[in-house]
This record gives C-alpha cells, structure tokens and sequence, in this order.
C-alpha cells in the first residue's frame, strides 16, 4: 500500500472539512506559521457554521469571521500584533455573528494536552478567579459561568481550582516548513501548540512549504516534530502562510497584512477581498501570480533563509511534487 499522502489543497479541504465541524488551526504572529491558505479554500467552498480554535488569532481565523464561515470561536489572543486589531473577528463579534470565547495562550495549550492524552478534563490553576472564569460567550446570561471552568476539589491539598474542558477538534490543519510525502514534518520557528494540537485532533492536515526525500527525516529524526502515523493527508502549496511569515523560507508582507486587514473591516471591502484573493485563482501558480513576482522575490529574501540550508539538499523540485501527487491520484481512482 503507498504511503504517499500528497493531495491538491482543494481535494483536501472537501474531504476532510464540512459544516459545523470543530476546526483547529494556526499559529502565531510573526514567529508562528500558519496555513491561511487553507482558510480561503474553506472561504471558497462555502463552508459555514465552523467552531474555530485558534491559540493566537491570525489572518486566516480573520478571514473566515469576515466570511462568515465561523460562527463560534476560541481564542489565546485575538490581536494581529502590530498590524493592529483584527477588523474581522470584530466585525463578526460587535455584530452578532459570532460566539468568541476567551482564555488565555496557556489555557489553550493545555486543553490541546488534555485532548493529546485523552483527559477527562484538565487541572486549571490558571484563569480561575476572574472573568476568563466567570464570562462565558457560549452562555452570556449564566454569570458567573458555571461550565466555562468549573470548580473541583484538588484531592491531595482540599484546595478549590478549576477544570478545562479539553479540546479534541474534528479536524486540525496545521503550517509545516518540511514534510516527507508519507507525513513526517518539520517545524521551523515557534510551534505555538502545533505539536499538542496534532496529537489532540481527529483528522490532521499538514500544509507544508517544501516537500522533502524522505533521507532528510532519516537524517533529522530528532527534529520530526509530528509523525506520519498520525497524519491523513499532506498538501504543498509555496507561500501557504502569506501574507504571514514563514521562518526559514519568507518574511511577511506588511503592505498585505495592512491591506487585508483593512479591507476585512467592512463587508464591502471584505466581499473585494474575496473576489480578488480567492476566486481569482485556480492553482499555484495562479496563486503565486496574484502575490506578484517581485514581492515573492522580496519576501524569499529573508535574514532567516540560512534556517533551511541544512535541508535544502532533500528538498524535491517541483516536477518531483507535481508526479507523486499524480501517482496518488492514479491510485486513489484505482481503489
């Protein structure tokens, strides 16, 4: 049996997300990569009534409260650093549409830990005592909440603390820099409970920069921060985190992030955005067109570039890519 699990994003996305699921993803700003490419192809097939869990908000999480494709949402942080509030999850929020419940960066962690390991719950002695605990967005008018972080009984000091909930998503797609065909993946940069998230959720999705001879994780096991075993698919598409960084391999585009902040702002601007930064592509290549080629040149030339030079000799040319993912094609039409 092959274990080749390379697929087109857009097969990806149709097989493994559907409405209502509870979606995972991202990763932070600017340290943290994250697959907003991922987001749009939701955006672009219609998906809606999606329960987001993102650690730290990001232009993807963005993009899809702006879309309406989110309706509940649970957040560490839900800023864009310096590029300022994001307009729309405040849009979606301040207008009804969407459900945003708050805990902080280390709750979230250790809810995706809990759901790693398959908790029941997860001792909290972080959030408690205050209106992390006692505000519920899920339950407006219970306050203060009783099943955002109910009280328990630590069995060995008789001292009150909290529980969370541990989080178990339907699906978690996840920005790699590095992975083989069959899954293995390297991360460069923050992880930002990448590696928690993957062992917690149902369904994996890896989207990965470049994509490597399986020699570079025989080379680097120790670096092989989630594993074949508990991946189902792996797509490649180049600038997958854009207009966010990713280490190693590009910065982020300012101009972008400003841009596209402001145009999710209104539901006019962010109608625009979809129609030129969505449905005006079809493949990489389209995608790569609308960065433009003097941006992507500018963006490659980062000051972290020396990150990949230990791997840059597995990593497969594009040719190599484009024929593993028509073989697995051949072979998920034959079985």
């Amino acid at each position: 049996m092959s274990l080749n699990k390379l697929l087109p994003l857009a097969e990806a996305a149709s097989r493994y997300a559907a409405d209502g699921i509870q979606y995972a993803s991202g990763a932070a700003l600017p340290v943290g990569a994250d697959p907003t490419v991922f987001g749009r192809e939701l955006v672009r097939q219609g998906r809606r009534d999606l329960h987001a869990i993102f650690n730290c908000n990001t232009q993807q999480l963005n993009l899809l409260a702006a879309a309406g494709t989110v309706s509940k949402a649970e957040c560490g942080f839900s800023g864009l650093e310096g590029f300022g509030f994001a307009n729309g999850l405040r849009r979606a929020v301040e207008g009804g549409k969407l459900a945003l419940e708050d805990y902080s960066n280390l709750a979230i962690a250790l809810r995706f830990l809990g759901g790693a390991l398959n908790w029941p719950f997860v001792p909290a002695t972080t959030n408690i005592g205050s209106d992390i605990q006692f505000r519920s967005a899920f339950a407006p008018d219970d306050y203060p909440a009783q099943a955002k972080i109910p009280d328990i009984t630590d069995p060995f000091s008789g001292r009150t603390i909290g529980a969370f909930s541990p989080l178990k998503p339907d699906l978690a797609v996840i920005h790699v820099t590095l992975a083989d065909p069959e899954g293995n993946a390297i991360m460069i940069g923050s992880e930002w409970s990448r590696f928690e998230m993957s062992r917690a959720a149902k369904r994996l999705v890896l989207v990965a920069d470049h994509i490597v001879d399986g020699a570079c994780i025989r080379q680097y096991p120790n670096l092989v921060r989630i594993p074949s075993l508990i991946v189902d698919a792996v797509v490649w598409w180049p600038f997958s985190a854009w207009p966010a960084a990713s280490p190693g391999v590009h910065d982020v585009d300012e101009a972008h992030m400003k841009f596209m902040n402001q145009a999710l702002a209104t539901e006019e601007g962010t109608y625009r955005y979809i129609q030129d930064y969505i449905f005006s592509y079809q493949t990489v290549d389209d995608y790569l067109a609308l960065i433009g080629q003097e941006t992507l040149e500018k963006l490659a030339a980062t000051p972290s570039a020396f990150l990949l030079d230990p791997y840059r000799q597995w990593i497969l040319p594009r040719q190599d890519v484009e024929a593993l993912l028509a073989e697995n094609r051949v072979l998920r039409r034959a079985a």
